[in-house]
C-alpha cells in the first residue's frame, strides 16, 4: 500500500505536520488524539472543526456499501440521475451563505473568493445534469468500408461502479464538485477524500445529498495519507488532483491494479506579455491572475515574460496593481481581495522562494515578506529573475509574479517552455492572429488570450496539462463525462445470417481469396485494389 499524503513542495496537499511555524503564524498543531483531526483557520490558527482520521477498513467498508447501490443509480439512467443533481443544485443555491461560511472558516478566504465556490458548483452541476442524456447516449459509428455496412455498429457507455475522488485544498468544494458530478452523472457511485487541511466543506456536500434524499451512492471519507491510499486500492478509476510526487506513487498503484486513472498535478504557468498588447489589461489581469486565491490555483500566474520595448511601462503597472491589493480576514462582509495561504508549510515555500531569488541577485518591488497574521503572505513582485532561481523553477503556489524581460517572441516562447510542467498559459497582445500562432507553439494543455482563467469556466474545452502536470483531461463536453465510462462495443446483423460466414471452419481457399480481394478493393488505392495472383488461383482451383 502506498502513502498517499501531503509532500514537502507540491501544488496542492502541503504538509501541516512536523513542521515549525515562523515567528508570530498561526499554530498549525495536530489534536492529540490520533483518531481526530483538527480543522484550523490558517488566518487565526482558530480550531473550527474536527473530523475523523479514517481507517483503510473504514474506506473499504464505505466502498462496499457504494457498490451495493450503485447498479441501480445506473439503471434509472440519465434522465433518471438528472432530476437528483438538479435537486442537488437547488440544495446548493439554498445553502450558498452556509457553505461561503464553512469554506471561510477552513481556508480564511476573502469573502469574495468564497462565494466563488458555490457558484461556480451551480454552473458545473446543471451543465452536466442537463447534457448527460445526449453525452451518453449510443454512438453509431459508420462502418470504414461498404463490406462492413452488413453490420450496426454501436458502441455503448457504461459507468466505472466505483470512482475515487480525491482533491486538494485550495478550493474545497469546486474542486470536488468538478469531479464528483460528472461521475454521478455517469452513473457510477462516487466516494470523495478531501484534503485533511480543508475536510468541512466536503462534509456539507454530502450532507446536501443526504438531505434531498438522494441515493445513497455518494460517500466521503475523511483522514490522512493511509485514507487516500485505501481509496486507490478499492476503487474502480481514481481521478486525482494534487502534486506530481504523489501524482507518481498513484499511477503506480494504479498500473499495478490495472485501474484508469486520470491525474492533474503542478503547474507553473507563463504569461507572455508583448509589445503590443493593451498593458493596462495586461497589468490587471496577470495581477489577478497571479493573486487569486492567494496564489493557490493550479493555473496560477507563475512567470511573465515581457518584450523589452514595453517592459518597464509594464513592470511599474503591474507592480501598482499588485500593492494596491488589500489583504485580511473577512468575515460575512468583503473588505479585502486575498486572505491567507492554507497553511504554514506553504507560507514557507513561498518565503524560501522569495528569500531564494533576493540571495541570487533579483529585486523585490513589493512585498516580499509575511503580511502580520496567520500564515498570509504579502503580494509580491520579483523582477531581475532568471531560470536558475526556485522561483521560477519551482511552482511556488502563493502570491508571488516574477518578471523577466526579453527581447522578443521567439525568446518569449522558448522561456515558456522551458519547464517540466505544462498545465496552462496566456499570451496578451493586440493582434489575435499573433497570439492564436504563439500559443500553438506553448507546451501547455490550455491557452487564454488576453485573459486568466477563463478556460475554467469553459466546460466545452478540455482542461489538463502536458509533461509533469498530469495525465488525461477533465470536461471536454462529453469527453469530460465519458471518462468515467467504460466503452462497450456491440455489432448486430442487418442482413439475414447464414449457416456459417466466408471465414469460418473449414477454409475454402476460393471463398477465402474472394474475400480477402474485396478486403483490398475497398481499402487499397489505384492497381493494387486488384490481386492478379490471387484472381488467377481461383480460375485454377475448383474447390
Amino acid at each position: 500500500m502506498i502513502h498517499i499524503g501531503q509532500q514537502t513542495q507540491c501544488q496542492w496537499e502541503t504538509a501541516v505536520t512536523n513542521t515549525e511555524p515562523a515567528p508570530g503564524a498561526a499554530k498549525q498543531a495536530e489534536s492529540s488524539d490520533p483518531a481526530v483531526i483538527e480543522v484550523r483557520n490558517p488566518g487565526t490558527g482558530q480550531v473550527v472543526g474536527t473530523v475523523p482520521d479514517e481507517s483503510a477498513d473504514a474506506v473499504a467498508a464505505k466502498v462496499r456499501e457504494l457498490r451495493l447501490f450503485q447498479p441501480e443509480w445506473e439503471a434509472i439512467g440519465p434522465e433518471g440521475r438528472k432530476e437528483w443533481l438538479l435537486k442537488l443544485q437547488d440544495w446548493l443555491i439554498d445553502n450558498t451563505d452556509v457553505l461561503a461560511d464553512v469554506l471561510q472558516s477552513e481556508t480564511s478566504k476573502p469573502r469574495a473568493d468564497a462565494l466563488i465556490d458555490p457558484a461556480f458548483s451551480v454552473d458545473l452541476t446543471g451543465y452536466y445534469a442537463r447534457r448527460a442524456a445526449k453525452f451518453l447516449a449510443d454512438d453509431h459509428p459508420s462502418p470504414h468500408s461498404p463490406l462492413a455496412r452488413v453490420k450496426k455498429l454501436t458502441t455503448v457507455y457504461r459507468p466505472y461502479p466505483v470512482v475515487g475522488v480525491i482533491t486538494p485544498w485550495n478550493f474545497p468544494l469546486a474542486m470536488p464538485v468538478i469531479d464528483v458530478i460528472p461521475a454521478l452523472a455517469a452513473g457510477a457511485a462516487v466516494i470523495l477524500k478531501p484534503s485533511e487541511v480543508t475536510p468541512l466543506s466536503a462534509l456539507e456536500l454530502a450532507r446536501g445529498w443526504a438531505e434531498i434524499g438522494a441515493p445513497p451512492v455518494f460517500a466521503v471519507v475523511t483522514g490522512r495519507g493511509p485514507a487516500g491510499a485505501a481509496v486507490v486500492d478499492n476503487v474502480d478509476f481514481v481521478q486525482f488532483t494534487g502534486s506530481t510526487a504523489t501524482g507518481r506513487k498513484i499511477a503506480v498503484a494504479c498500473a499495478e491494479r490495472m485501474v484508469p486513472y486520470s491525474l492533474e498535478l503542478g503547474g507553473k504557468d507563463p504569461a507572455i506579455v508583448l509589445a503590443d498588447a493593451d498593458l493596462d489589461r495586461a497589468a490587471h489581469g496577470i495581477a489577478f491572475g497571479g493573486m487569486f486565491n492567494s496564489g493557490q490555483v493550479c493555473i496560477s500566474v507563475e512567470r511573465v515574460y515581457v518584450e523589452a520595448p514595453v517592459y518597464d511601462e509594464f513592470v511599474t503597472k503591474l507592480t501598482a496593481a499588485v500593492r494596491n491589493l488589500r489583504q485580511g480576514i473577512d468575515g460575512r462582509e468583503s473588505k479585502h481581495d486575498i486572505g491567507a495561504l492554507a497553511n504554514e508549510n506553504q507560507a514557507q515555500i513561498v518565503q524560501r522562494h522569495v528569500d531564494e531569488a533576493v540571495a541570487k541577485g533579483a529585486r523585490v518591488l513589493t512585498g516580499g515578506k509575511r503580511a502580520g497574521f496567520g500564515t498570509a503572505f504579502e503580494p509580491t513582485v520579483l523582477v531581475d529573475v532568471d531560470h536558475t532561481m526556485s522561483c521560477i523553477t519551482e511552482e511556488t503556489f502563493g502570491p508571488t509574479l516574477p518578471v523577466i524581460k526579453v527581447a522578443d517572441e521567439a525568446e518569449a516562447v522558448r522561456l515558456a517552455n522551458d519547464s517540466i510542467y505544462g498545465l496552462s498559459a496566456s499570451v496578451w497582445t493586440g493582434d489575435k492572429d499573433r497570439g492564436n500562432r504563439i500559443a500553438r507553439q506553448l507546451n501547455v494543455g490550455g491557452v487564454n488570450i488576453n485573459d486568466v482563467f477563463v478556460n475554467l469556466f469553459s466546460y466545452a474545452l478540455p482542461m489538463g496539462g502536458w509533461g509533469l502536470s498530469g495525465v488525461g483531461t477533465r470536461w471536454g463536453g462529453p469527453a469530460g463525462i465519458r471518462k468515467y465510462c467504460k466503452q462497450q462495443a456491440i455489432t448486430t446483423p442487418i442482413l439475414p445470417t447464414q449457416q456459417k460466414e466466408l471465414f469460418w471452419f473449414p477454409y475454402s481457399m476460393p471463398k477465402l481469396l474472394f474475400a480477402v480481394g474485396a478486403m483490398r478493393a475497398a481499402g487499397a488505392r489505384g492497381l493494387r485494389r486488384i490481386d492478379l495472383p490471387a484472381v488467377l488461383k481461383l480460375k485454377g482451383d475448383s474447390k
